[in-house]
């Protein structure tokens, strides 16, 4: 699974991967640290790897999900969903086939995230 934040978001990606290491094999794409970055370019980056079907699903984070989002469905056959919720995570695969998780780092707690993820 491709995962990837920009600043906003670095904190709750490093969660996720801390506590699934045991269970999930993550591909990092950054940020690696909190410095500000522009979140387009690490969206793009990881929606590319998933349109050339290299990899199969990613997660999003930045600190609303919402530009994230934005900028991974504007790439073809990818359906990036902004979940802030576990039922609209399980609609959105069941009934529109996403791909890409987003999630908002400063609006979803971590105990949340990992139910979003189940």
């Amino acid at each position: 699974i491709l995962i990837a934040s920009d600043h906003a978001g670095f904190e709750l990606k490093n969660q996720i991967i801390n506590y699934y290491k045991n269970n999930l094999s993550f591909k990092d794409l950054g940020t690696d640290n909190t410095n500000s970055c522009d979140y387009p370019v690490i969206a793009e980056k990881l929606s590319i790897l998933i349109q050339e079907k290299k990899y199969e699903f990613g997660i999003l984070i930045c600190g609303s999900g919402i530009g994230m989002s934005i900028v991974a469905n504007k790439f073809k056959n990818i359906r990036a969903a902004l979940c802030y919720e576990p039922e609209l995570s399980r609609l959105s695969r069941a009934h529109n086939n996403s791909n890409i998780l987003c999630l908002g780092a400063r609006f979803t707690e971590f105990q949340k995230t990992v139910k979003i993820l189940l």
